[in-house]
């Protein structure tokens, strides 16, 4: 930036240019986008936008920070020790959810978006931010079953997170209900994977208990409202609906 924002006003409009340039960014595309459209999206004077921005790029560097800022600030909430504890489904189904919200976004959408495509315009993200996630992600499984090394949380979180960012990619670029598919194939890919080492059995009996369905016996279970004051579940494989009973339990 030319200069950093001191009254609340300046920086709002800031913000007005930020959200502006990320919308049209991910309508038409970083190639075809200009200040002006920026400027007029953001119902502010073309001056006014290079008071603070000397140019597109500029502009989308300062995207970038924003998304670091965000995605950060997610990371410190979702990667800790009492996330760790979750239910094996209820962690990994917390996290992508988490995950996705954020990249749908604006500013995160492009920004993901435009990193697998032209890396070498980035001046703030390179793959040791990817790393600063795996690391975190490693610290999860780590907490989950320390009998692990550190090694292998490493090597297990690098393949997920990996992986993970290539189908992110393609469903941003599908149409939502292809989108949706591969979310959740992404997350049923996460439990098989990750299953073996920091499933739910690896945690105490204190720390965790595990629905099933009566029916078929199955862990797919999800919440399904209330009735006369008690929960309601039902199975994602037979759609069995059920209450919970001590005997349903593991």
């Amino acid at each position: 930036m030319r200069r950093q924002p001191q009254q609340k006003r300046s920086k709002e409009r800031v913000e007005r240019i930020l959200d502006a340039a990320a919308e049209i960014f991910a309508e038409i595309g970083y190639e075809a986008a200009t200040t002006h459209a920026i400027a007029a999206r953001a119902e502010t004077a073309i001056g006014s936008l290079y008071q603070f921005f000397p140019d597109k790029l500029a502009i989308f560097h300062a995207l970038e920070l924003r998304h670091m800022e965000r995605a950060r600030e997610m990371g410190s909430k979702l990667y800790t020790k009492e996330m760790a504890k979750l239910p094996w489904e209820q962690l990994i189904d917390k996290i992508l959810k988490t995950t996705t919200e954020l990249i749908e976004q604006p500013t995160s959408r492009v920004v993901f978006l435009q990193y697998f495509v032209a890396p070498h315009m980035f001046e703030s993200i390179d793959e040791s931010f990817t790393w600063e996630f795996i690391r975190l992600f490693a610290n999860l499984l780590s907490w989950r079953n320390p009998s692990l090394s550190r090694d292998k949380c490493e090597l297990l979180a690098e393949v997920c997170v990996n992986c993970g960012n290539t189908l992110l990619v393609i469903g941003l670029r599908s149409d939502e209900t292809h989108r949706k598919k591969l979310y959740e194939e992404i997350k049923d890919m996460f439990l098989a994977y990750l299953h073996p080492h920091v499933g739910d059995e690896i945690l105490p009996e204190k720390v965790m208990k595990v629905m099933k369905c009566p029916r078929c016996h199955s862990q797919r279970i999800s919440k399904n409202g209330r009735r006369h004051g008690k929960q309601r579940y039902i199975c994602k494989d037979c759609r069995r609906q059920f209450l919970e009973t001590k005997e349903l339990k593991k």
